[in-house]
């Protein structure tokens, strides 16, 4: 399973220069629903919605979704091995969550911090 985070939701909607091997959409792929907030909030602030937002319901749409949870909020309240921003806190411990389900992840990120706060979770990160 492969956890998707923002950055390749809008790398792929956004067709930036680093955008997403078309394989990826095959996976199974997992998010949490903060990952719909951030896509739509920076589609609306560049005023992208109306031409971007078929695309981002598409990529949107191939995530199975896990909520923002107690259990999850709490996880975020925790410390981190890395500095965290609190958006990252809230996707880090979304795979904290998933993890302590025994679900096998791998992070798919272009945000280096993000990366290196979960590769110090011990989370294997996804080839990109």
């Amino acid at each position: 399973m492969i956890y998707v985070d923002t950055s390749v939701i809008l790398a792929h909607v956004l067709a930036e220069d680093r955008s997403p091997p078309d394989d990826l959409w095959a996976e199974t792929l997992v998010s949490s629903r903060l990952t719909i907030y951030e896509t739509w909030v920076r589609l609306n602030v560049r005023r992208l919605a109306g031409s971007h937002g078929n695309l981002a319901r598409e990529a949107l749409g191939r995530l199975a979704i896990v909520e923002l949870s107690a259990l999850v909020l709490e996880r975020a309240m925790e410390p981190f091995p890395a500095p965290v921003r609190t958006l990252d806190a809230l996707h880090l411990a979304t795979l904290s969550f998933l993890a302590d389900q025994r679900q096998r992840l791998k992070l798919a990120t272009y945000d280096v911090r993000m990366a290196e706060a979960a590769t110090r979770l011990g989370f294997e990160l996804h080839p990109l």
